[in-house]
């Protein structure tokens, strides 16, 4: 406040000199007096006042043309007008036409003079400070309005973008070849396109009112039918383990013609800030894929019943020679007709295992479960097997833990080809001079098997294929057999509602395991050790 620029115009010395001297003893350092008003005028030109004060008569010119020209250049500037009292109507016309600030009578009071200037001061800086604020929220205006424009822009061309993904989206959901779906946590359907309408005879308002499992069904087999309503499945358990799922033999149902429809359905989570989980589901109909696959199966299955009786002909006739019944046979040609026999019985095992595969998987075996001695199964196994290993010198084991009348029920056969298949499979991919360790146990009404040997062992990238159909030896080695014979295994297995598994480590050996659950007799159960 002490450091306000003050401008006093009078013509009068004696009241300038007054009016420094006072303004000085009150401690202002910026007091400018003038005589002359055009002097005054001047100086304001280039500096900038914070409160004018002139006289109301002049000769120059009058304090109301002054203080018009210096409200010109400063309009937030408080200007006091001093006058005598014979002016001061027409100081109240100059306050009202002008915009001054006061008048002042002269003479005046020394108290009240400081205590309008002080008050003229600070209003000047009120209304500077105003000014500045007013044109910074001009300023913020200007600016708003081009963020606004830019804003409205950007809107529409993202709106434009969506609208155009939109469209593409919802052409791709409308002409895909597959059906697509999407049901929430229950099973509820939410949307459908129009394949999947075709494919149900119903319409998406239709399809709105259904669950999922009143559509579809998954087909097992044994021809056996089971809901999709349930965690095997794996439909409503995604956000369990995963976030995807394929669904194999699965059929839809057309509730108009009756007709089902096989088809294959991938299911995934759909990644939402809602708490209800959704999931879409994209529906392929394989219908020509199974036709194929029947119609190869078939050939099959008709080329290799066919070679049967030319293989047990040829294998009868060799025999006949090797026996001498068709007369003597010299050693070379025994040797060579021992050869022929062997290759011969080599592929009728590839026959045989290829027919047992298609009766599998076309669901036409059905298992002839029967109640039988399970550890006499083990052991005719064991002791079939046993002449095999002694020609390698290997440790061959059996820890059969199972009492002698302990029985369970299966079908005798085809477990009996699971476990010579197992151990068979240790016997050859086990070294010279190493061990296998047969394990039979039976637990709280199951029946657990596992062959343990120290040979080479199974990469970790090879365990997960392995079971597969023609799957022969692992990525390091290949083997000579067919490699029918674990994924026949695992067929026997399942069917059996069991589980069949390896556990395998790089030079250390494998374990394979397969678990029959609820297959042992509770009358005769017993279990040692």
């Amino acid at each position: 406040m002490k450091n306000a620029q003050i401008v006093l115009v009078d013509d009068e010395k004696m009241v300038t000199s007054a009016f420094r001297t006072l303004l000085k003893v009150e401690g202002y350092k910026n007091v400018n007096c003038f005589n002359n008003p055009e002097e005054a005028l001047e100086f304001l030109k280039d500096n900038i006042p914070d409160i004018i004060v002139s006289d109301f008569l002049m000769p120059q010119m009058n304090g109301l043309e002054f203080l018009t020209k210096a409200k010109s250049l400063y309009p937030e500037v408080s200007m006091i007008l001093l006058t005598g009292y014979a002016d001061k109507e027409n100081a109240i016309k100059a306050i009202n036409d002008i915009g001054l600030y006061k008048y002042i009578e002269k003479p005046w009071d020394n108290d009240d003079l400081l205590m309008n200037l002080r008050n003229g001061i600070e209003r000047s800086h009120l209304l500077s400070d105003l000014r500045a604020k007013i044109s910074e929220l001009e300023e913020a205006k200007k600016q708003l309005e081009i963020y606004s424009t830019d804003l409205e822009k950007l809107v529409a061309e993202r709106t434009k973008d969506l609208l155009i993904a939109n469209n593409k989206l919802s052409g791709i959901i409308n002409y895909c070849a597959d059906g697509i779906i999407i049901i929430d946590k229950n099973g509820c359907i939410e949307q459908a396109n129009p394949v999947c309408e075709n494919m149900t005879g119903l319409s998406e308002t239709a399809l709105k009112n259904k669950k999922f499992q009143e559509i579809a069904y998954i087909a097992s087999k044994q021809g056996n039918k089971s809901s999709l309503n349930n965690e095997n499945s794996g439909i409503f358990g995604l956000n369990k383990d995963k976030n995807d799922v394929l669904v194999e033999d699965c059929f839809i149902v057309n509730t108009l013609g009756g007709s089902e429809t096989p088809v294959e359905i991938n299911f995934a989570a759909i990644n939402s800030e809602d708490e209800e989980q959704k999931y879409v589901g994209v529906i392929r109909d394989v219908s020509k894929q199974k036709e194929t696959e029947r119609l190869r199966d078939d050939f099959i299955a008709t080329l290799t019943h066919d070679l049967r009786t030319p293989l047990l002909a040829a294998i009868q006739t060799l025999k006949f020679f090797l026996d001498g019944s068709l007369g003597p046979v010299e050693e070379k040609q025994s040797v060579l007709l021992s050869t022929m026999l062997q290759s011969n019985e080599d592929l009728l095992g590839l026959v045989n295992a290829l027919l047992e595969v298609y009766r599998f998987e076309s669901g036409k075996l059905t298992l002839c479960k029967t109640v039988f001695p399970v550890k006499d199964l083990v052991t005719q196994c064991y002791d079939e097997l046993k002449p095999l290993a002694d020609k390698k010198n290997i440790n061959f084991k059996l820890n059969c833990n199972i009492d002698d009348k302990l029985e369970i029920t299966a079908d005798k056969a085809e477990l009996k080809r699971v476990i010579i298949n197992l151990c068979g499979n240790a016997v050859n991919y086990t070294n010279k001079n190493g061990e296998i360790e047969v394990i039979a146990k039976a637990q709280s009404g199951d029946f657990i098997f596992s062959v343990t040997d120290n040979g080479n062992g199974i990469p970790p990238e090879d365990i997960p294929h392995l079971f597969n159909r023609f799957s022969q030896g692992t990525s390091r080695k290949r083997s000579t057999g067919t490699g029918l014979g674990l994924y026949l295994s695992r067929q026997i297995i399942e069917a059996h509602g069991g589980k069949i598994w390896l556990d395998s480590k790089i030079n250390k050996g494998s374990e394979f395991t397969f678990l029959l659950t609820n297959v042992v007799k509770e009358e005769r159960q017993v279990v040692n050790g």
